[in-house]
């Protein structure tokens, strides 16, 4: 885990599968906070896996903070442009086709943190580019508020969202969907305020 090196001494790594169990019990004993990115690899549940792991196993009261695409819905008050729900329902197909992804997978892994009373949040971002930080991405409870139009936040950003998550007690138990604070759609938010 050589990319890691300048961590060592802050951070363990425990090698493995995200959806195994033990592994999962092993890298969170003793976490007041866990990061959890939830993957709709392959066609055998690993999202579904990996949050039921991470569920079962973090320490009590621990913040979990996962993370997935904007697609998640959690009270179906999401409002999706006709262009979002086609590029999800081809995406979709063409994972399962291929047996790369299932987004079902990744559907019924948010349905299980839902229903969980944990310190939970699930951050829904939107598409990814990289670059340097624009700063703390804004977000709102629903796709389809305009402030989300822009659909981009860097890579960077995404995880410094997920980062702050873990201490900002607001986001206990939201879904919150996240775009770049430098994005057409943010600027324009602020400045209407």
């Amino acid at each position: 885990m050589g990319k890691l090196g300048e961590f060592e001494g802050r951070i363990s790594v425990s090698p493995g599968a995200t959806d195994d169990a033990k592994v999962i019990k092993e890298a969170v004993s003793g976490c007041d906070g866990v990061l959890v990115v939830l993957v709709p690899r392959g066609m055998h549940g690993y999202s579904t896996g990996t949050a039921q792991a991470v569920l079962d196993h973090a320490p009590p009261g621990a913040r979990l903070v996962f993370s997935c695409g904007w697609h998640i819905t959690r009270d179906r008050q999401d409002a999706y442009s006709r262009r979002f729900r086609a590029k999800v329902k081809i995406l979709g197909w063409i994972g399962r086709l291929t047996r790369v992804a299932d987004l079902d997978d990744q559907v019924e892994a948010c349905r299980r943190v839902f229903a969980s009373d944990t310190r939970w949040t699930v951050v829904r971002g939107s598409e990814l580019e990289e670059g340097d930080s624009q700063g703390l991405p804004v977000w709102s409870r629903h796709v389809g508020d305009p402030i989300l139009e822009s659909n981009l936040t860097r890579r960077v950003d995404f995880a410094l969202f997920m980062v702050e998550a873990l201490e900002n007690d607001e986001l206990i138990q939201e879904a919150p969907a996240i775009v770049g604070r430098q994005t057409p759609s943010a600027l324009a938010h602020a400045a209407g305020r």
